[in-house]
């Protein structure tokens, strides 16, 4: 499907963003409304791009204990305190999602990224808002710790 993209004014797919950049075309899902900053992604829409792309960069940046707590399936884990030093481990021809409890630290992440040269999103209201829409987290009985 081919919407129109708000933010610059070309048609962009609501496939998701590999896919849509295969194509060659912007990669926002219009059907999703964008933060102001054009990072943010909802958690409906994350759950959708995981479907269609197992191979989806989706990276944890909350602390050791808090990953622990309980996390999305598949994801990867780098503190955000850590990331400018494993940077480099990520894939820049990828887009890359970065979630936290709230939202506050992967908007931080994914504005430096985007800064270094990648497609870079951050979940809108991170793990809380996840958790909170009744989509699964592990280990089995994992929750969101609090920060």
């Amino acid at each position: 499907m081919i919407a129109r993209d708000p933010r610059r004014g070309r048609r962009t797919s609501v496939a998701g963003p590999t896919r849509a950049r295969r194509r060659g075309v912007d990669s926002l899902d219009p059907v999703t409304p964008p933060s102001s900053t054009g990072i943010g992604i909802a958690p409906e829409q994350l759950a959708g791009w995981l479907a269609e792309d197992e191979h989806l960069q989706v990276v944890d940046v909350r602390e050791p204990y808090e990953r622990e707590a309980g996390h999305i399936a598949g994801t990867r884990h780098i503190e955000l305190t850590k990331l400018s030093e494993q940077a480099a481990t990520l894939d820049s021809a990828r887009p890359v999602v970065f979630y936290c409890r709230v939202g506050s630290r992967s908007t931080m992440a994914a504005q430096a990224l985007r800064a270094a040269g990648y497609e870079a999103y951050s979940m809108d209201g991170g793990l809380v808002r996840w958790a909170a829409e009744q989509r699964p987290l592990v280990p089995e009985g994992g929750h969101v710790a609090q920060h």
